[in-house]
């Protein structure tokens, strides 16, 4: 979806590269290019068939990305095999930092992964406020603006606008996603919605800056707009690089996501 990721089998034991490494890898230019770095290990014998950890390009740590999920399900369901074919019906338990995630390779080819139950508390992002609640609002440099707040594991405010294509991202995303009310930061999501079972989304990601697209993003975006009323149970999300399909049957329910993931090259770094 234009959502791009080096995946690495990353050797057990050894440390993760430092962020100046990983800034230099992600460089589109004299580097690999890439929105995400995502280490795949082993997983535990019996707990989970494999293991991930995800930085940015900035070489921050985070806790969640939906659509890197979706790849490292596609290569570990592979063996990592460019030419392989992922077996549809193929089922598959990752480990990540924001806990277990769930994902099958379904009979289209497409990729789904279970990212757990929304959590609105604002603690979980974290988010400072004084209690929870369908909204917020925060002064900024060009005046007050309106969100909601979720956690899929990763912290997310999600605005919505009339026109994402008429929408500051470049302006209010990395205002926001650095405001003192986000302590470890925030992605920041402009959601227009067509229809019910319709929207359009744009995401300014926390350490990368906007992306063509966010799996963590348009679930977030689906889940906000499912608790204004705004959204049935099972939504396409356009974005700028493709669509999403996001399935949330509602409070205390898992959020499924799906969609296309595409092996682009594989080659071997030396370190």
């Amino acid at each position: 979806l234009g959502n791009d990721f080096m995946v690495v089998r990353w050797p057990a034991g050894k440390p993760a590269p430092d962020p100046a490494l990983v800034r230099q890898w992600a460089d589109r230019r004299l580097g690999v290019g890439f929105d995400q770095l995502l280490l795949v290990d082993g997983g535990e014998p019996g707990v989970a068939d494999a293991g991930y950890r995800i930085f940015n390009r900035d070489g921050g740590e985070v806790e969640q990305c939906g659509n890197g999920a979706r790849c490292i399900a596609r290569f570990v369901a592979s063996g990592g095999a460019r030419e392989a074919d992922a077996a549809a019906g193929t089922q598959l338990r990752l480990a990540s930092a924001a806990g277990p995630i769930e994902a099958r390779i379904e009979e289209d080819g497409h990729v789904s992964v279970n990212l757990g139950v929304p959590d609105f508390n604002p603690e979980s992002l974290p988010f400072v406020a004084e209690r929870e609640s369908d909204r917020y609002t925060l002064a900024l440099a060009a005046g007050s603006v309106e969100f909601g707040a979720v956690s899929l594991g990763n912290p997310h405010a999600v605005i919505e606008v009339d026109s994402v294509d008429a929408a500051d991202v470049g302006i209010l995303g990395p205002e926001l996603e650095t405001h003192a009310a986000f302590p470890k930061g925030v992605n920041v999501g402009f959601v227009e919605f067509v229809d019910s079972e319709a929207i359009r989304l744009r995401v300014h990601e926390r350490g990368v800056g906007e992306t063509l697209a966010c799996g963590t993003g348009a679930a977030a975006a689906v889940a906000v707009g499912r608790r204004w009323g705004r959204l049935a149970e099972r939504v396409s999300v356009v974005l700028r690089g493709g669509k999403l399909s996001v399935r949330w049957a509602g409070p205390g329910s898992p959020l499924w996501q799906s969609g296309p993931t595409t092996m682009v090259y594989e080659g071997q770094i030396e370190l």
